[in-house]
C-alpha cells in the first residue's frame, strides 16, 4: 500500500499540470526536467505532449 501516494501512473492529467506542461514545453525545456517538475515519467509527458500537438525540446 505504501508505494501508491508515489505511484503517479495511468493518472489522468489535471488542467493545472496541462498549464504547466505547455508552459514547460514553450520555454524549451527538456523531457526530463519536465517529467522531474510535473513528477511524472518521461513516457506520460511525451504522450500528453504529443495529444496536445506540443513540440518538446529533444533530450540532450
Amino acid at each position: 500500500m505504501a508505494a501508491e501516494k508515489f505511484e503517479r501512473h495511468r493518472q489522468p492529467w489535471r488542467q493545472d499540470e496541462i498549464q504547466k506542461l505547455h508552459t514547460l514545453a514553450k520555454k524549451g525545456m527538456a523531457l526530463k526536467a519536465i517529467a522531474k517538475a510535473l513528477t511524472r515519467s518521461e513516457e506520460s509527458v511525451k504522450d500528453r505532449a504529443k495529444e496536445d500537438g506540443l513540440p518538446i525540446a529533444k533530450l540532450r
